[in-house]
Parts: structure tokens; C-alpha cells; sequence
């Protein structure tokens, strides 16, 4: 009886164990990665301000939101495959949380210009939340609504599920920092860069 006795108490034990660790979040694991896309404008600049957050692993440029498979930059910008110019991060939620990366999406570009950013012009440079789950959903949509009380003017960012990204050619990876004096990254992407740095520098909100 007592051996019984122990092992219906081991037995107890070990499954209250792994029901406790079921119920863990994936984001208290520093071992866990999670993935977001996001499209801002040109993917250089994006990819250039997101490369500096701490806790996000990589950028990766690509597009997102298309009808055609494995499309071309040239492709693209024509305007006809119904994509957009997107980055993708690979990033650790229990150094920076999907809030805070949404959090700088709306610091990063004007989400109030339909189909443009500057002098970039046309439905590639839509600005645009791709989403993987609802609970991604649910957190960029209460995003836009908090963010829509720093702008004037209607924010048109569209939020929406992923199908499929595709990877920019190896050119247009890790554009700024391999070709900071071209003269579109030292006008527009290098002002960006700078602002953004002097920013990370100051006091942080907290955004969970």
C-alpha cells in the first residue's frame, strides 16, 4: 500500500507538473521565436529602423499580399501583382512583445497616405498589417485605434491575414547599412535612422 501510496503521489506530482508548463506562455521561453510582417513603404527604410529594436533577430525584405507566386522587385513595381513592399521579423517575445514592434510600426511611416510615402507612389507601398492568428488580429487593430489619436487625419492601414510572403532578391537585403551613400538612403532612410536612434536612446513607454 505504501508503495501504491507513492506512486499515486509521484503520479500527482508529475501531472501537475506538465499541466503547469502547458499553461505557460511561449513568451516566457527565451528559447521561442516568433515571426511578424509588416509593410510601411519602401523595405529599406522599415528594415533599416526595425534592424535597431533589441530583441528582434532578423529582417528579412519581401512582399506579401499578391496574386502571383515567387514575384520579381521589377514585378512589383509595376503594380499589377497586387503586392506589397513588406518586411518580415524574426524576433524574441520576451525581449520585445508584438505590441511594441506595432508600437514603432506606426513611429515608422505615415499609416494616413493611401498607397504612398514620400515620392513612393502605388499599392506597393501600401501601408498594411499582415496578420498569423487572431490574437495578432485583435492586437493590430487595438493598436490602430490607440494610434489614431496621434494622427489628424484617418489612418488606412489595412489588416490582414498572411498567405504567403517571398523573399526579395539578396540586393535588396540589409539595403542601408551596405549602401549608405546612395543617394535615396542618405535623403530619406538616413533622417529616419537618426530620429529613431535618438529616440531609443530616451525613456520607453511600456506597451504590453
Amino acid at each position: 500500500m505504501k508503495a501504491a501510496g507513492h506512486f499515486l503521489l509521484a503520479l500527482t506530482l508529475t501531472l501537475s507538473m506538465a499541466s503547469a508548463q502547458s499553461q505557460t506562455p511561449m513568451n516566457d521561453s527565451t528559447n521561442k521565436t516568433a515571426l511578424a510582417t509588416f509593410g510601411g513603404g519602401c523595405y529599406w527604410c522599415t528594415e533599416a529602423i526595425y534592424q535597431m529594436i533589441p530583441g528582434v533577430k532578423s529582417v528579412t525584405s519581401g512582399f506579401a499580399g499578391g496574386t502571383r507566386d515567387n514575384p520579381t522587385y521589377e514585378e512589383v513595381c509595376t503594380g499589377t501583382t497586387g503586392h506589397a513592399e513588406v518586411i518580415q521579423l524574426e524576433y524574441d517575445p520576451s525581449v520585445v512583445s508584438y505590441a511594441q514592434l506595432l508600437h514603432t510600426f506606426w513611429e515608422a511611416h505615415d499609416p494616413t497616405t493611401l498607397n504612398q510615402q514620400g515620392n513612393d507612389v502605388g499599392t506597393q507601398y501600401r501601408s498594411v498589417i499582415f496578420y498569423r492568428t487572431e490574437q495578432e488580429k485583435a492586437a493590430a487593430e487595438k493598436s490602430k485605434a490607440e494610434a489614431q489619436k496621434n494622427f489628424s487625419r484617418p489612418i488606412v492601414t489595412e489588416i490582414v491575414p498572411l498567405k504567403k510572403f517571398f523573399k526579395a532578391g539578396d540586393y535588396h537585403q540589409n539595403y542601408f547599412r551596405t549602401h549608405p551613400n546612395q543617394p535615396y538612403c542618405r535623403a530619406v532612410i538616413a533622417p529616419k535612422v537618426e530620429k529613431f536612434e535618438k529616440k531609443l536612446k530616451q525613456p520607453q513607454e511600456t506597451h504590453p
